[in-house]
């Protein structure tokens, strides 16, 4: 399929499909557990850009990626972006929530394009079944930053610090149940 036939007939299409390399990808649904994450995320992102030229999107909005089309969970695009807009050429942060069956694409195919995004300032990875942030950061070579429970996570790009507790509120994983049994946080 070419990018111009997957465009036109995403228009139509009743499923959300990536487009990487000629390849179509069904986008599957997602556990309870994402969503906490993704909206937890959102949620965040769009209270602290209110009344900024920042705009937070989850999870239907499409990044560019050449010519290949994405669906980040969370992103945030601080360009003049047009209300008839279909996707995002310029986010400043992306967010993954991983997966047993996105894990490989979000860290490597997806990575190597999203770091390669000329105005991407931040790349966040979030497990689901365990407690783990990693933050990849333009500023910093883009080498990991991990962080657990006890810990806060700064993303620079938009100048907001949450608590990894923030990030898991609702989410079902043993560390989470168990933090919330002992207080204590199991590392």
């Amino acid at each position: 399929m070419t990018e111009e036939e997957y465009l036109q007939s995403e228009l139509t299409s009743e499923v959300k499909r990536e487009y990487i390399d000629g390849r179509i990808y069904v986008m599957a649904g997602a556990k309870h557990n994402h969503n906490y994450i993704s909206g937890n995320i959102y949620s965040n992102f769009r209270s602290h850009l209110k009344a900024t030229p920042c705009a937070t999107f989850m999870a239907d909005t499409k990044v560019r990626l050449g010519k290949n089309y994405v669906y980040p969970d969370v992103l945030v695009d601080c360009s003049d972006l047009s209300g008839d807009d279909y996707f995002s050429t310029s986010p400043v942060i992306i967010v993954e929530v991983l997966s047993k069956s996105t894990r490989t694409l979000d860290t490597t195919t997806k990575l190597i394009q999203y770091i390669n995004l000329p105005s991407l300032k931040e790349y966040v990875l979030i497990e689901q079944d365990f407690v783990s942030v990693q933050v990849l950061r333009k500023s910093k070579h883009w080498l990991p930053e991990y962080f657990y429970l006890g810990d806060e996570v700064t993303f620079e790009s938009i100048d907001l610090t949450i608590t990894v507790e923030e990030i898991y509120d609702r989410v079902d994983n043993p560390d989470m149940n168990e933090f919330r049994i002992t207080g204590k946080i199991g590392y």
